[in-house]
């Protein structure tokens, strides 16, 4: 660690001096190096206020006049692309505002109306920056280097991209996870919040999966990395928030739709004010103050908000169309495995055989199982092993072990012969087999040992513990139809349904008969919900897909609109919410500029306001949009509570 030598009291102080004094200067430089347009009209509004001081009325026109027209002549260009691309902005008033305004000698107007122009688009750049400060968090925080172990145990910082599956990496500590792998060390504690939402440590143990982007707790730790850094879970969040930056909603094409008609309307109230009076400068005076330049901007300002608060709870959008979809849902439509179920089957209960069965009682039948099931790959092997360990029933030790592909394992373990898995696989190596007494959503994992016969493990795929809750809540958000739609047996769906409280069940789907489904589907729009390979074509198919992808397959995740970061069923419900109080919040925006605009206009015709009160005016409805629009911001809390 390199020390660094403390300067003399004389010389800190001078620094700070320094820093106090150039921090705002550099600041300024900034500003006018980023809006430099706004600088320059500040600059000849200035000048045009010292010029009336010494009655040069005549340069003072000139220069207004030639000001308006090189910054009309430039804004004009940009609209008409604007016009020929099917958006109608609300410049053409701003424009309109600053011609008429020059034409009725009103300068000083003209230029405060640019001034307001370029000073709004400054103002919505400002509020987008901090709207978007959560998306890019994620981004600045990649990591860039990771510490490798070299053959000799010496540590070489290596650039990400170099590394590959099996390196052994150290971990030191506040240290981020550079590429997903596997826990070498006894334990750890990683501090997940900008993956997954979850605030509180997560404690892991050797062997458990660390996720890359995840901080390191106190204490340095070492990894086998299982992935590249471009398959990694951090760079797919990236790539995710990447795509969410850059999408353009309904809602915000609907606002600037508004501008049509506000336009036509301002420009009838402008020339009833003109006719009525027989002044041409009520013209000029009611476009001044219906020239609400980033009024609209509120709408796309609001949904950045919400996007940027929904990736703050783990919740990615990917675009911000989906935000207005799930503010509409009306149907929602859940995969059961490892979405609506845990996705891990858990032990239910021990079926014990009479005679040899009862002779090892069921603790001696799990242990045996269990001690077999090390040598399995099967996904219940794991389920099984886990069930040993929470019963605190020590393994065995295994002399011989063999896997039949899909059908279950044979093993010696402590001299005894132990057969685990499937009833043909029993059958053929085992006298005295009997069926299992199995309910809906149950399954068997039949157990001999020694050539008979011992029981079997019945094993579920659990209802997650807030299914039931989220689904309430979607219900009180709107969402009126629930589906079950699963690829499992009709009655292992309906068990879970019924448990669940959900009104519709479609089960033995293929992926195609998925996607016709949802196709099916009258009450729209309808969200879908699932998490394996099999669910990406339905959650493309879909009008919102969303991904369960903490634990889900990367297929699923690139097909759906909304990517769940948390293991957590309860954050389809949040991001419902979110929506929601986005779309509400646009919406507030859109209208309360627009109604004030009107209020301001119908004063203008009567003479009211002057050209530069109005534009002063206009600005502050203009700011008032805008950070109604930042409210969004506060939607996932608020949103919470209200659910």
């Amino acid at each position: 660690m390199r020390k660094q030598a403390v300067p003399p009291a004389a010389t800190a102080g001078s620094v700070e001096v320094e820093e106090r004094v150039g921090s705002p200067v550099q600041k300024v430089w900034g500003f006018l190096r980023r809006y430099p347009v706004v600088a320059l009209t500040c600059l000849v509004l200035l000048a045009a206020l010292v010029l009336l001081q010494f009655g040069l009325e005549l340069q003072v026109r000139v220069l207004a006049s030639a000001y308006a027209a090189i910054i009309v002549v430039a804004r004009a260009a940009g609209m008409v692309r604007s016009l020929r691309e099917g958006r109608w902005g609300i410049d053409l008033l701003a424009l309109m505002a600053v011609a008429s305004t020059v034409a009725v000698g009103e300068y000083l107007a003209a230029l405060v109306v640019i001034l307001m122009l370029t000073g709004g688009e400054a103002l919505e750049n400002f509020a987008q920056g901090r709207a978007a400060r959560e998306l890019r968090s994620l981004l600045d925080r990649a990591p860039r280097f990771a510490h490798r172990e070299s053959a000799d145990t010496v540590l070489e910082d290596t650039p990400i991209g170099e590394v590959v599956p099996g390196d052994v990496l150290v971990v030191r500590p506040s240290e981020l996870v550079p590429v997903d792998g596997e826990l070498l060390s006894d334990s750890a504690s990683m501090d997940e919040s900008s993956l997954t939402g979850e605030s509180l440590p997560v404690e892991r143990s050797k062997g458990e999966l660390l996720l890359s982007g995840s901080v390191n707790g106190v204490a340095a730790i070492r990894m086998r990395a299982a992935a590249t850094a471009a398959d990694s879970q951090y760079s797919r969040i990236i790539a995710l928030v990447e795509e969410a930056s850059n999408s353009r909603a309904p809602v915000v094409r609907l606002a600037d739709r508004y501008a049509v008609p506000f336009t036509l309307l301002a420009l009838a109230m402008a020339g009833a004010g003109w006719f009525l009076s027989g002044e041409p400068l009520r013209f000029a005076q009611v476009l001044v103050v219906a020239t609400p330049c980033p009024l609209l901007i509120a709408a796309p300002v609001a949904f950045l908000a919400g996007t940027s608060q929904a990736a703050h709870k783990g919740i990615i959008i990917k675009n911000t169309r989906s935000l207005e979809q799930l503010a509409k849902a009306q149907t929602a439509v859940f995969d059961k495995t490892g979405t609506l179920t845990s996705g891990r089957p858990v032990l239910d209960g021990i079926q014990v055989a009479p005679g040899p069965g009862e002779a090892l009682g069921s603790r001696k039948i799990l242990q045996l199982a269990a001690s077999a099931e090390q040598y399995s790959s099967h996904v219940l092997a794991a389920s099984v092993i886990e069930a040993a360990k929470e019963a605190n029933i020590e393994l065995l030790q295994v002399q011989q072990a063999t896997e039949n592909a899909t059908h279950g394992v044979e093993a010696v373990c402590d001299g005894q012969q132990v057969v685990v898995g499937k009833a043909a696989l029993i059958r053929s190596s085992a006298s005295g087999y009997r069926e299992a007494a199995v309910q809906s959503g149950q399954l068997a994992v039949h157990v001999a040992v020694n050539g008979e016969y011992a029981g079997a493990l019945i094993m579920k795929d659990p209802l997650r513990r807030n299914a039931v809750a989220t689904l309430a809540r979607l219900h009180r958000l709107g969402v009126r139809n629930t589906m079950l739609l699963t690829g499992d047996a009709h009655a292992t769906a309906a068990h879970i349904a019924e448990e669940a409280g959900m009104g519709h069940v479609q089960a033995e789907c293929l992926p195609e008969d998925k996607v016709n489904t949802v196709a099916a589907i009258l009450e729209r729009p309808v969200l879908m919900v699932g998490d394996g390979v099999n669910d990406a074509p339905v959650l493309a198919a879909a009008d919102v897909g969303i991904a369960m992808g903490a634990k889900g397959a990367t297929a699923a995740s690139e097909s759906a609109d909304v990517v769940i970061m948390l293991d957590d069923l309860s954050k389809v419900a949040l991001a419902v919410a979110i929506g929601k109080r986005t779309v509400a919040v646009a919406l507030v925006s859109i209208w309360t500029g627009i109604g004030l605009s009107l209020i301001l206009m119908a004063i203008a015709m009567t003479g009211f306001i002057p050209a530069v009160a109005g534009a002063l005016l206009q600005e502050v409805v203009d700011l008032a949009t805008i950070l109604n629009g930042l409210r969004a911001l506060r939607g996932g809390d608020e949103a919470r509570q209200r659910g």
